[in-house]
């Protein structure tokens, strides 16, 4: 049984074996491309037919649903394997899973906003579905939350979606901010087990940094409650209480990130990549909180550094480990690849720094850094998700 297995598992294309190879490559390709193409359209230099409900609406919604939905499902489309020990979806039904995605995302330039909705929500649906599937086949209480926050991000997707439909701009913008948070919620769960853990193999450490689970359960559920607040409509205008929460979720990060440290990490970019991540979300966290508080700086500013230096900084890091360990490969970075989280840092620090000194020239110096971060990913590691495992083990 288990070699007509393994056969069969061989017999399926590279791309299609497991769900990280197609969402990291589909989902990088489209990082890289819609920045550069979103300024061009914002400072008024797109030449081609805008997408449904403008410029603004496809880029709230392409960087959060878009690519960090495309990542997000390929890890856990993946990691539910070894979590579960049960089969997850290759060949047919995960090519017909990423074409649903890639339809999604043409979709912006049909007539319909009605497809474009369904598309989209389908896609996360299924994504759900197979999840707790195979979570439920094993009765693992413990990723269960996973599929309650596929679950809010799919009902986010759908109150943004309407708003494209109902011509809402502030359903749009609710809807995007709570699915921030709700993808701020998932790295909290995941980033909480595997930043330690890959620090400590990484490093060869005997003993691990031990969890306090009181403290990743508040930080999961004040997250979850954060995007339940912003699709709500309560964290688009300056709010006191939502200052405090947002403040206490900082500080939270910020003990997790001190009782993670190792000074031995600073000299492996496969880590302090993870860690400087991690330090971007304790740095929006604390921005918008002082925001909310009235502190001069724009909300535009402490949400960029959530998305583009956490979110983006954490999902480049992720996907140069995981893609290694995924194809059968040791855990040594690409020559020269630790340039890719400088220039994906530095996309960071011209988004959310850059701006109050030279608005156009740091947009496009982050524009410019964070495409080439992506595109040295496709470059290093585009032909590895393509081909069959260097062990010779299926998947």
């Amino acid at each position: 049984m288990q070699v007509t297995d393994k056969r069969r598992a061989m017999a399926i294309t590279p791309l299609l074996r497991l769900g990280f190879r197609p969402f990291f490559l589909f989902g990088v390709v489209l990082a890289a491309l819609v920045i550069p193409l979103w300024v061009v359209a914002w400072l008024g230099g797109a030449s081609f037919p805008a997408p449904q409900a403008g410029w603004l609406a496809w880029h709230r919604h392409e960087l959060v649903f878009g690519f960090a939905g495309a990542i997000i499902s390929g890890f856990l489309l993946t990691a539910v394997q070894t979590w579960t020990g049960q089969a997850s979806i290759s060949g047919r039904p995960l090519g017909l899973l990423a074409v649903l995605w890639l339809l999604g995302r043409l979709s912006w330039w049909l007539p319909s906003a009605e497809v474009l909705l369904a598309l989209n929500v389908l896609f996360l649906l299924a994504v759900a579905a197979v999840m707790a599937r195979l979570l439920w086949a094993v009765r693992q209480q413990r990723n269960y939350p996973i599929v309650a926050v596929l679950l809010l991000l799919t009902a986010a997707d759908t109150l943004t979606l309407l708003g494209v439909l109902q011509h809402n701009d502030a359903w749009q913008h609710q809807g995007s901010l709570a699915a921030v948070w709700l993808v701020v919620a998932m790295m909290t769960l995941i980033g909480g087990r595997v930043i330690p853990f890959f620090t400590q193999r990484g490093l060869l450490r005997t003993t691990a940094v031990q969890p306090w689970p009181w403290l990743d359960w508040s930080l999961l559920l004040g997250s979850v409650v954060a995007g339940v607040l912003a699709g709500l409509g309560w964290f688009s205008m300056p709010s006191v209480m939502a200052g405090v929460l947002l403040m206490l979720l900082g500080i939270g990060h910020a003990v997790r990130l001190y009782r993670w440290f190792d000074r031995g990490l600073l000299g492996v970019p496969l880590l302090w990549s993870l860690h400087l991540a991690y330090t971007w979300l304790v740095i929006g966290c604390v921005a918008l909180a002082l925001w909310h508080w009235g502190a001069p700086i724009t909300a535009s500013q402490a949400l960029h550094a959530l998305t583009v230096g956490s979110v983006g900084g954490l999902i480049l890091a992720m996907l140069a480990r995981v893609s290694l360990g995924h194809t059968g490969r040791p855990l040594t970075l690409p020559k020269g690849f630790a340039v890719a989280f400088v220039l994906l840092n530095l996309a960071a620090l011209a988004r959310v720094v850059g701006v109050s000194f030279a608005y156009q020239p740091a947009l496009w110096m982050a524009a410019l850094c964070w495409s080439l971060a992506f595109a040295q990913y496709l470059y290093c590691y585009g032909p590895m998700l393509c081909r069959t495992r260097v062990d010779g083990h299926p998947g």
